[in-house]
């Protein structure tokens, strides 16, 4: 598995619509150029792709131009980081344009960048994975670099800014308060503080014990589920196994899994329907740990809690829930394929990055 270089100041990131084409419409304007100035001010110079502006109904019509601004991303040797606008549900689509590409998949492990998004996203980190790049399950453009409040959410930027440095371990910490989703993300927002909550929880472990280490792969779990269950468009499990996109269960037995739920904030009931399908295929029985990501506005938070006990009480793979990654804010950056210790006795998170070989 290939590391990218850490971004230094002075470097080009690329900024790419993959999925939904928020970032383009009017109404987001405000954002955009508060993200710009952001990452202005961390020395960084955003290079937007030329799709990337392009407005929803366009990029919901042409997922071989969302492809393309990735291709191109990859093959500007002076690119050093590709930062995803948002997330949506459909970003499986772009998958054969790039996959049957030679000039891409060479690209990428040939000139391997620092990646980071979440949500839909799910779908280009596996994708990335499966060629060889570890990239993060991190920051996105929209909610992360262009927070309306006065500056980005301290734990997020704390974070964003271990792209810079040159870290091979650390600790992803439980963030000591979280914040309420902003009811609407308009002009009139900027400038004003989300509301804060106080973290009364800290991570729990819902099931097993001791200390697991293996390497880490996942992301939203309704991404995940539609990738295998392909109920959502119906073609996403013959996409991903006519390129051979997923581990055997041989390879789920290296990992620890993380996931996480969107701001869809399913019921209970489907939650469970999600996991004891994963059950049933042995992927939860497989991996070596699981990680879970707070729900946004600790929506179903109890709820989830129950769900998850009942789903592995006959199983020994241990639960740690309740992360700052994924859809609830503030979130930290996961690297794919890192190592990570898992303490479940003492509730800590350790990620080695060493393992990955770096490529300049």
């Amino acid at each position: 598995m290939i590391k990218p270089q850490n971004l230094k100041k002075g470097d080009k990131v690329a900024i790419v619509s993959l999925s939904r084409g928020l970032l383009g419409m009017p109404f987001c304007k405000h954002e955009l150029d508060i993200a710009m100035k952001r990452l202005n001010d961390f020395g960084l110079e955003a290079v937007i792709m030329p799709n990337a502006l392009k407005d929803m109904e366009y990029l919901e019509k042409h997922p071989e131009a969302r492809a393309s601004d990735l291709k191109q991303a990859f093959l500007d040797t002076e690119i050093k980081g590709i930062i995803c606008a948002i997330g949506g549900d459909d970003t499986y689509k772009t998958i054969p344009y790039l996959m049957e590409d030679d000039e891409f998949i060479n690209a990428v492990q040939s000139h391997p960048k620092i990646f980071t998004g979440f949500s839909d996203t799910t779908n280009n980190h596996l994708m990335l994975n499966r060629i060889g790049l570890s990239t993060f399950y991190g920051p996105c453009l929209l909610v992360d670099i262009a927070e309306l409040d006065k500056e980005m959410l301290p734990y997020t930027k704390e974070y964003f800014e271990k792209f810079f440095q040159n870290e091979g371990n650390y600790e992803i910490i439980s963030s000591p308060i979280w914040y309420k989703d902003r009811e609407n993300y308009g002009p009139e927002e900027v400038g004003k503080p989300r509301k804060i909550q106080q973290e009364t929880h800290g991570y729990e472990v819902l099931n097993g014990k001791g200390i697991a280490t293996g390497k880490l792969y996942g992301g939203c779990l309704e991404s995940l589920y539609d990738i295998y269950a392909s109920e959502r468009h119906g073609d996403e499990y013959a996409i991903y196994t006519r390129y051979n996109l997923l581990p055997t269960l041989e390879e789920w037995k290296e990992k620890i899994l993380f996931i996480e739920t969107s701001e869809e904030k399913m019921v209970p009931e489907k939650l469970e329907k999600i996991l004891n399908y994963f059950k049933e295929k042995k992927i939860l029985e497989s991996v070596k740990g699981i990680l879970v990501g707070k729900p946004i506005d600790e929506v179903y938070y109890e709820e989830y809690k129950e769900v998850y006990k009942r789903v592995f009480s006959d199983l020994e793979t241990p639960v740690l829930y309740n992360m700052n990654f994924g859809h609830s804010s503030p979130r930290c950056i996961i690297p794919y394929d890192a190592e990570a210790t898992v303490d479940f006795d003492k509730k800590r998170v350790w990620v080695n990055t060493q393992i990955l070989n770096s490529r300049d």
